[in-house]
């Protein structure tokens, strides 16, 4: 018989995997070349060190100065 803490830490375990299974992918590959806020070419560099990333460097950091870094 499984007592009140068995039970909750069960419930926390199927919502920790719930959250996980609908979060988007972090890694997964934008094939932006452009980027989302100037328009202007994302570098190769990022792109190829951040794949993921749909801004440039300059636009990304105007973003987290401004505290709108969600992707």
């Amino acid at each position: 018989m499984a007592d009140s803490a068995d039970v909750a830490a069960e419930i926390m375990e199927r919502r920790q995997e719930a959250a996980l299974a609908n979060r988007p992918a972090l890694h997964a590959v934008a094939d932006a070349e452009e980027c989302d806020d100037c328009g202007y070419e994302i570098p190769a560099a990022r792109r190829r060190a951040a794949p993921w990333a749909t801004t440039c460097i300059e636009c990304q950091g105007i973003r987290e100065r401004r505290g709108r870094h969600v992707r």
